[in-house]
């Protein structure tokens, strides 16, 4: 999915949950959980896409830090600019919880609308 969107001109990002065990990601900038991460090639310098884990490294607001991420913690990847993408669920035991994390998941994941001016005379 990385690659497909990078060479589709999109900018892929991953929503991580934070909390899971061995997550290492700045914490300033995790909210309701979670951490959006843009691994474009441009933000992610040194990434390196694993079987086990994900790991790059970037800045956040200026500062440099290492991420390291196991792919059991991705819930999704999705293109900056689409929104679409996939969404992984992270209990395959019980379809009720998968639902409700796809749902919030993909609400965090579209973009915002621009704003729209309109002339007036």
């Amino acid at each position: 999915m990385h690659e497909w969107m990078a060479d589709n001109g999109h900018t892929p990002h991953i929503v991580v949950d934070a909390a899971a065990d061995n997550v290492d990601v700045p914490s300033e900038h995790v909210k309701g959980g979670r951490i959006i991460l843009n691994i474009s090639e441009s933000a992610a310098h040194n990434l390196a896409l694993g079987n086990d884990s994900i790991s790059f490294r970037a800045r956040f607001g200026g500062i440099p830090f290492d991420v390291w991420v196991p792919t059991k913690a991705v819930l999704g990847i999705y293109a900056r600019e689409t929104g679409q993408g996939m969404i992984f669920s992270q209990d395959a035991s019980n379809p009720s919880e998968q639902n409700v994390e796809r749902d919030e998941t993909v609400a965090v994941a579209k973009p915002q609308s621009r704003p729209h001016l309109k002339l007036v005379k």
